[in-house]
């Protein structure tokens, strides 16, 4: 499994993939579930979603942890669910995923920081979209002051900015051929 222990008060990015590489989302309604499911099994109380990115094949979630049991009060339950509700769906059996879900600790700020550009990114870099901010299925959007949702606690990275604007701009730094096209979104 991993050699990481989880520990209540620290951040974690946690990511998973299909099997194979194969898609995790099938359906579009799969995409508002696994949201759904999220918001459900991520209780506050238990765990802040910092970030979050759901890729066709993959997803990154970066988390602040409350509490130390993490694999089986909330990943475990979480994945089995989602996995079941898409194999009745889909009329098929077996694993969803690859395999248990990945974790790496989130053990400074710069990390912090460049790993929610690099889960933002992640749509635009895989040319699906040609900006964070035309993918709906990642908490770019409420980053950048475009919608408000209830799932993503940003303020611990953009607290470290003078503005969503400035975090922007920071994304857009790597974002591939696309800077500027946030602040066009955000005068309209």
């Amino acid at each position: 499994m991993r050699d990481i222990e989880f520990k209540a008060g620290y951040y974690y990015h946690l990511y998973n993939r299909g099997v194979n590489g194969q898609p995790i989302f099938l359906t579009p309604g799969n995409w508002s579930y696994f949201l759904k499911k999220l918001w459900e099994y991520f209780e506050t109380d238990l765990i802040d979603i910092i970030a979050y990115c759901l890729m066709p094949n993959h997803y990154h979630l970066l988390i602040y942890l409350k509490i130390d049991d993490l694999s089986k009060r909330i990943m475990q339950p979480f994945t089995v669910s989602y996995t079941k509700a898409v194999n009745k769906q889909q009329a098929r059996t077996g694993p969803l995923f690859q395999g248990p879900f990945q974790a790496k600790l989130v053990d400074t700020d710069e990390y912090l920081l460049h790993l929610s550009r690099y889960i933002h990114l992640n749509p635009a870099h895989a040319g699906l979209v040609r900006h964070p901010a035309d993918w709906v299925y990642s908490s770019f959007r409420e980053y950048a002051g475009l919608r408000n949702g209830n799932l993503p606690s940003p303020e611990i990275v953009i607290g470290q900015f003078p503005s969503p604007q400035a975090y922007v701009q920071f994304v857009e730094a790597y974002a591939p051929d696309h800077r500027g096209v946030i602040q066009h979104l955000m005068l309209d």
